[in-house]
């Protein structure tokens, strides 16, 4: 069984010099990591909300790769099927500003016709976007005793990336659309956050999934923590996590990505049916990306700390692949 070091106290990411701090390397149950990045060139910041409702999916990117700026605003009605998708890339990221901590301080971008604004605190988070015909405003409280996904996955000393996934909040808003407005919230709802922090590879391919239901939640990766000796896998059971270390062994069909997917390890049997998939690339040259991202129903067990298996069926939420060259 893989053993990986959880850290407790508060911890910078980067030595003085910029490269990778060997205390920060390890993983949490809540935000303790300082982003503090330097250099220009690699260097990758994010805050990704995804939230799902019984009538909608809606997926929100704030983002800087430093040559540009990628923000987006998506829903999907799962009643009619209709996307709606509003992309920007802004180059140089000119007009973004993300603090260095996960949970706290201000993010903001605008430019190309989005414009995202979210303000943490230790209660939660506010979140507002905009786009031609799209208007969200969530808040998204913080449960005491919630615990999320922290991680940091070490390539080198100079590429590495720290992530958080918090799956399974709660949420409460509206959407604006061109078909009215919608209450989000209530039950069936909940959101889930990847806040990213890093120096990346040139190329880089990776899977994620996060899936909520009552009282449950899993988050799953794969191929982009291989060899590193730390994963992103955990299931979050009552709010409490339980830290996977094992790869995961993730089969799917690349010319059919609504046809069903396994996800199989030590602790962790998962059947993921897809009921849409949501593709999108863009190229910029020698950089781009390609993902494949299918919202869906997740059924199977996973095994908590205690070795106690936790069955589960019809958990909402994701799974992608996404290949990079940034």
């Amino acid at each position: 069984m893989p053993t990986e070091r959880e850290i407790t106290e508060p911890v910078d990411l980067c030595l003085p010099d910029g490269r990778l701090n060997p205390a920060a390397v390890g993983w949490t149950r809540r935000p303790l990591h300082r982003a503090n990045l330097r250099g220009w060139g690699r260097t990758k910041r994010w805050e990704y909300w995804g939230v799902v409702t019984p009538r909608h999916i809606i997926g929100i990117v704030a983002s800087s790769l430093d040559y540009a700026g990628v923000h987006g605003v998506y829903v999907l009605d799962r009643e009619t099927g209709e996307e709606t998708a509003r992309d920007a890339v802004v180059p140089l990221a000119r007009g973004a500003a993300f603090p260095d901590r996960s949970g706290e301080g201000e993010a903001a971008v605008r430019g190309g016709g989005v414009a995202v604004g979210i303000r943490q605190r230790p209660g939660g988070t506010s979140l507002r976007a905009a786009a031609r015909d799209v208007r969200i405003e969530l808040e998204i409280p913080l449960p005491d005793g919630h615990e999320s996904l922290g991680v940091v996955i070490p390539w080198s000393d100079t590429r590495f990336q720290y992530t958080v996934k918090d799956v399974g909040r709660p949420v409460h808003g509206r959407l604006v659309l061109p078909s009215g407005e919608h209450a989000i919230g209530g039950d069936g709802s909940f959101a889930v956050l990847d806040h990213g922090r890093g120096k990346w590879p040139y190329r880089m391919t990776w899977n994620w999934a996060a899936a909520a239901g009552p009282g449950v939640a899993l988050q799953l990766g794969g191929k982009w923590t291989a060899g590193t000796g730390l994963t992103e896998n955990a299931l979050i059971v009552d709010g409490r996590l339980h830290k996977i270390g094992d790869e995961l062994e993730w089969t799917y069909d690349r010319s059919g990505w609504t046809r069903p997917w396994a996800i199989l390890g030590d602790r962790v049997e998962v059947e993921f049916r897809p009921f849409h998939e949501k593709a999108s690339r863009v190229e910029l040259g020698v950089v781009g990306s390609e993902t494949h991202q299918c919202f869906g129903h997740f059924g199977g067990r996973a095994r908590t700390d205690d070795g106690t298996w936790v069955e589960f069926d019809g958990l909402t939420g994701w799974a992608e692949e996404a290949r990079q060259r940034w």
